[in-house]
């Protein structure tokens, strides 16, 4: 039988998770899960505790909270890899706010599904991105996705809300309209061209939302080896929101401020303005100058839906 550790961020969710902690446990005991739980005590613990798992024997871990958390342990798990170990195989509890990256790669987004795919153990390759830049110069790892500006900032916002789940994105969106709109000249270097663009807002995905809500690239595909872009030009604030509500369904690339295109190596350069950024929600930097993003393919195996 295989074991799990489960890597559980109590205060995901605004506090959610700690909430559903014992029926998450009942649950995996009724599925004959064999597992060890783990409370993560700080910012960056995750990280720690999933490198850890590598050289403990788990075959499985257990990503228990939001997308931060799923984050780390990513990052755990690559670390591990990096310096020669097998890494154990990746699985998701989604008890967080927006779960995008569990819903990006077809896990259910609510706690009592996600227990029985986990115990159902079907798993798929999974690709990797890496980001390099000020903030990291040695790289920090995401699954779901790199956002630069405006959704960074919106990102930021909703953090310090007091609100949960795709509203406190929404509400996190219509406030960055007034406190981020200058939007950065930016050098975007892909596999095959460069693209120079006031860009409000630099989408670089491995999945397919982010915030909980929008649709950041509704084709990507998991595992196919390319990130999916979603550049949007600079527009007025009178157009915005008619955009942020096509993002919502996923309808954006139909928008003439929108273009969306594909590669596997990013570098985002900053030619006036800074960039503020993020790598599955987690901050990369506030007031960068250069981003180079790689995506790495089938890096991790994954507990998913059986395709």
């Amino acid at each position: 039988m295989s074991k799990h550790l489960i890597i559980y961020n109590p205060i995901a969710g605004k506090g959610h998770a700690a909430k559903v902690a014992p029926l998450i446990e009942t649950r995996l005991k009724e599925l004959g899960v064999e597992y060890t739980l783990v409370l993560t005590e700080k910012v960056g613990h995750g990280i720690e505790l999933a490198r850890n798992a590598a050289l403990m024997g788990f075959d499985v871990v257990v990503a228990a909270g939001g997308d931060g958390t799923t984050n780390e342990v990513i990052n755990g798990l690559m670390e591990a890899k990096d310096k020669g170990h097998k890494p154990p195989t990746m699985a998701v509890l989604p008890v967080g706010r927006g779960n995008d990256f569990a819903f990006s790669m077809g896990i259910p987004t609510t706690w009592e599904a996600a227990c029985q795919v986990l115990a159902d153990a079907n798993s798929m390759p999974l690709d990797i991105g890496i980001s390099r830049g000020e903030y990291y110069p040695d790289g920090r790892y995401f699954g779901n996705g790199v956002g630069v500006g405006f959704d960074a900032v919106v990102g930021f916002v909703a953090a310090k809300s007091k609100l949960t789940g795709m509203l406190s994105y929404l509400v996190a969106a219509l406030k960055t309209m007034y406190i981020y709109f200058k939007a950065p000249m930016v050098e975007i270097t892909l596999d095959t061209e460069t693209i120079t663009v006031s860009a409000l807002m630099v989408s670089i995905m491995n999945g397919r939302r982010m915030g909980g809500s929008f649709m950041m690239a509704p084709d990507s595909v998991m595992g196919d080896g390319l990130l999916d872009l979603c550049i949007v030009s600079e527009v007025s604030r009178g157009k915005l929101l008619p955009l942020i509500g096509k993002f919502m369904k996923g309808s954006q690339a139909d928008d003439p401020a929108v273009r969306m295109v594909r590669s596997s190596h990013v570098t985002v350069t900053a030619v006036k303005g800074t960039l503020p950024a993020h790598g599955d929600g987690e901050t990369l930097c506030e007031e960068g100058h250069q981003l180079r993003i790689e995506l790495l393919p089938q890096q991790l195996q994954l507990i998913t839906l059986k395709k």
